[in-house]
């Protein structure tokens, strides 16, 4: 039985469109395609913030991935949702607008969830949600791509695969 404060997902059907709602645990249990979105953020040096997650989370715990990333919630739309999350995994928003980079479709890959990727650029502050992040640090794209070459596994794979889409390993 779902608790009560667990999250609601849309279920979507293979074009991301709408079919259902579900809670959290019976989307992943069962494997059904939802929504879910990634947010790069560079520096002025050309680095990218990466976050390691929290060892609590049910989903990949400890390893690294985008600045931010998340499901949509029910009825919740993909920019929404990105900015929703930058605030609280990072307490943060940025002071441009994020701009839409990539469109994966849902894959094993991406844990079945259709994934939108935005980028923005920003120097922080962060505030880390210590529930959902472990630490983050700044990287050069050239030093992540190496690092996901000798160490694939430190990674989520939802973010080997967006760095691999996105050309930058």
């Amino acid at each position: 039985m779902a608790k009560m404060s667990e999250d609601i997902f849309d279920i979507v059907n293979e074009h991301d469109e709408v079919i259902g709602r579900a809670p959290r645990h019976e989307v992943h249990a069962k494997g059904l395609l939802h929504r879910a979105v990634h947010v790069l953020i560079f520096n002025a040096s050309g680095e990218t913030f990466l976050q390691k997650r929290s060892m609590s989370k049910d989903r990949e715990p400890g390893r690294w991935g985008a600045a931010c990333s998340g499901h949509v919630d029910s009825g919740e739309y993909y920019d929404s949702a990105a900015l929703r999350e930058l605030g609280e995994e990072l307490g943060w928003k940025p002071q441009e607008a994020l701009q839409r980079v990539l469109r994966i479709e849902a894959c094993a890959e991406t844990d079945q969830e259709f994934v939108w990727v935005y980028r923005c650029n920003g120097e922080g502050p962060f505030h880390l949600n210590r529930e959902e992040v472990e630490t983050g640090e700044w990287f050069t794209p050239m030093a992540i791509a190496e690092w996901i070459r000798v160490k694939p596994g430190d990674f989520t794979m939802s973010f080997r695969k967006i760095w691999v889409e996105l050309s930058f390993a």
